[in-house]
């Protein structure tokens, strides 16, 4: 069968970009994406910590090592230091990033088409950039306590960890408060909005865009021009490969604020209190020149390429089972 008969003869998929928020049952978006995205956060948690601990570290060890010394030292435990805390703060970190997604991505479409006068292609571009940043400022007010306390357990009993010991993250918890009060759990806030907010921008406008590329190179159009797909196969395929290149485009963009930012949490100075941006980036730069600021590149290319894959399937699998039945 020829590519032009496969097209008269698929099916009318739209593309999951065109289930949006008013045709989601909440109540199923919400219980399923918590499950959903906690098992995608397990599985990727291991490199998350190897990550952190190359950022901190003021000596250079590859992941791979460092990993086998983790296992041989604590076991697979020390892998998952902090995940519990993680886990608490991401479920309802995920369910206000995204509802505010959703909705934004909506109301921007629409206003870009209509009052904008752009095409659907420009629309779905600028409509998915303003979302992804909306939804991770918005979630940051979450995240950055989470991370703050996970990363400073991930880190314990690594080289170049911290001086304090916690016993868990109640324990983190406290201390913090106790020493720097709220401000030390949004201890490096702005630097974590500067690191994923332009990050989510970029990977939702990378995502759409490569996405609809290539369903416009491979020829797949509805009858009325829509965009769509002769199986799930495919579908899936495509949104898989679309989401690990903008996952790992935003990552090589990004990774020295997220440097930066993870070293602000978790380390002090030599006087024993939290360092500046300016203060932290003298201490990379004397450490390993520029080159330093993309400590931890490989897991963190990694981490957001896989995570990217995992998430967006996951993400637009569970857009359709959360789709109300329409008329």
């Amino acid at each position: 069968m020829t590519l032009q008969q496969q097209q008269q003869h698929a099916p009318e998929i739209r593309l999951p970009a065109d289930v949006d928020w008013h045709m989601l049952d909440k109540s199923k978006f919400f219980v399923l994406g918590a499950a959903l995205f906690s098992g995608v956060s397990a599985t990727l948690y291991p490199v998350v910590v190897l990550k952190t601990r190359q950022q901190v570290m003021s000596v250079n060890q590859s992941c791979t090592s460092m990993g086998l010394n983790i296992l041989r030292t604590q076991g697979l435990p020390g892998l998952y230091k902090g995940f519990t805390t993680s886990l608490m703060g991401t479920i309802p970190a995920r369910a206000l990033y995204m509802s505010t997604l959703e909705i934004t991505k909506t109301n921007v479409s629409s206003l870009a088409t209509k009052v904008g006068g752009m095409s659907d292609h420009s629309a779905a571009a600028v409509a998915n950039a303003a979302a992804g940043l909306t939804a991770s400022v918005a979630a940051q007010l979450v995240w950055t306590p989470v991370d703050v306390i996970s990363q400073r357990l991930m880190v314990q009993g690594g080289q170049g960890g911290l001086a304090t010991k916690y016993t868990g993250g109640i324990d983190a918890f406290r201390t913090i408060m106790k020493l720097d009060g709220v401000r030390g759990l949004y201890r490096g806030f702005g630097m974590s909005v500067l690191t994923y907010a332009p990050s989510n921008a970029l990977w939702w406008a990378s995502y759409c865009v490569t996405q609809r590329s290539i369903w416009m190179s491979l020829g797949y159009r509805g009858k009325d021009g829509e965009l769509c797909v002769p199986n799930s196969a495919m579908l899936v395929g495509v949104q898989g490969f679309s989401a690990a290149c903008a996952g790992g485009f935003a990552a090589v963009v990004t990774t020295p604020f997220d440097t930066v930012k993870t070293r602000i949490q978790v380390l002090e100075n030599e006087a024993g209190k939290r360092a500046t941006v300016g203060q932290t980036l003298k201490t990379l730069v004397k450490e390993g020149g520029w080159k330093a600021l993309y400590k931890g590149l490989g897991p963190r290319w990694a981490s957001m390429s896989m995570s990217a894959t995992t998430m967006i399937t996951t993400y637009e699998f569970l857009k359709r089972l959360s789709a109300k039945p329409q008329e």
